[in-house]
């Protein structure tokens, strides 16, 4: 099926072919003389929201709202390379915020939406994460994994456990969506063009460093009649067919989309989909390393979602909606790693 590009599709093609041409020059060497730099950009899925504890610490004036943890992967390749550098040091600057989309990560301000503590006004905006990351000449390494809130995924499988409560299809609602709402086939078109984009300007901010692009894990079981439907530690009311729908129209895709962007640059794709099979947030507790709708997180995460019905604390756990608990995030962090020590292997 083909779809007509819209004005704002065409833009940022243009935009973003216009900014290949600049990174795709020949380029010479970075890096400080003392240590590598790696700015580490991305969603919740790369700051970690309730994995671990929050950075910078509660109470700090520095808080941004942003939802940084330790036990996230940044932090946990961060330690170690600290144990065991790759021939020197290697610093890193995490700008990563929970809710982030494409483009947040390029050029859009973004307006925190951390419940841990806000103030009474809100949290303000913070600039793109490029700008923040200060990428330039001198960084090495960027990592980046974005793109699940663009869609948006949280959103649409918010749509899906509400259709499912009442029997009614969201893949239905996706495929041939209401007046003024994309299809799933518009939010994956979309989707694509701005991550050229973005990547385009990582380039461009930082011309010599290594780009690595790092995909969504199985948070979804390979069967959607994996999941006990009465159980919103799992993935509650969404139906069976909406599930295998999510994995393969949806997810999948949208991992595809950005290994396909990233080898066309030339970067690096980091999989952590294939390594993560079997352990979706329909897998009992000590084997996920996914949590369901609701979820074990740290103490200071809610246990409500405010504006909703949603309070998970009426079975003692908390509002994880479906992301990485630790041992996710430690899975993440071996092929990240690795990832990092191959690309400055090849500066």
């Amino acid at each position: 099926m083909r779809h007509r590009v819209s004005r704002p599709r065409k833009r940022a093609l243009a935009v973003g072919l216009a900014l290949i041409v600049a990174v795709l020059a020949p380029s010479g060497s970075a890096g400080a003389a003392d240590r590598y730099e790696w700015a580490a950009l991305g969603d919740s899925y790369t700051a970690g929201g309730f994995v671990g504890a929050p950075q910078p610490a509660l109470g700090d004036a520095s808080r941004d709202g942003c939802d940084r943890t330790s036990d996230a992967y940044p932090g946990v390749v961060e330690r170690e390379l600290d144990e065991f550098p790759p021939g020197k040091p290697v610093h890193l600057t995490n700008v990563s915020c929970g809710n982030a989309t494409i483009a947040d990560v390029a050029a859009a301000r973004q307006t925190p939406i951390s419940p841990v503590q806000p103030p009474a006004d809100g949290w303000p905006a913070v600039d793109p994460q490029i700008e923040r990351a200060g990428l330039n000449d001198q960084t090495d390494v960027v990592t980046v994994g974005v793109g699940g809130n663009s869609l948006p995924f949280g959103g649409m499988l918010l749509t899906c456990l509400t259709k499912g409560a009442t029997g009614a299809s969201c893949r239905d609602h996706y495929t041939n969506p209401p007046e003024g709402e994309e299809s799933v086939q518009d939010k994956l078109a979309r989707v694509q063009d701005e991550y050229i984009e973005m990547l385009a300007r990582v380039h461009q901010a930082a011309p010599h460093a290594k780009v690595i692009t790092v995909g969504y894990p199985a948070v979804l079981p390979e069967e959607g009649s994996a999941c006990n439907r009465l159980s919103l530690s799992e993935l509650g009311s969404i139906t069976h067919a909406d599930v295998d729908w999510l994995r393969d129209d949806v997810l999948k895709p949208l991992n595809n989309t950005i290994r396909q962007v990233s080898e066309f640059f030339g970067d690096r794709y980091v999989d952590v989909y294939s390594s993560s099979v079997g352990h979706d947030a329909c897998q009992p507790a000590d084997t996920k390393w996914v949590e369901g709708i609701c979820g074990a997180a740290e103490d200071y995460w809610p246990g409500n979602l405010p504006g909703t019905l949603l309070d998970c604390r009426l079975i003692g756990k908390r509002i994880t909606l479906v992301h990485p608990n630790a041992a996710g995030h430690a899975n993440a962090a071996a092929h990240v790693e690795r990832a990092i020590r191959i690309a400055l292997l090849e500066r």
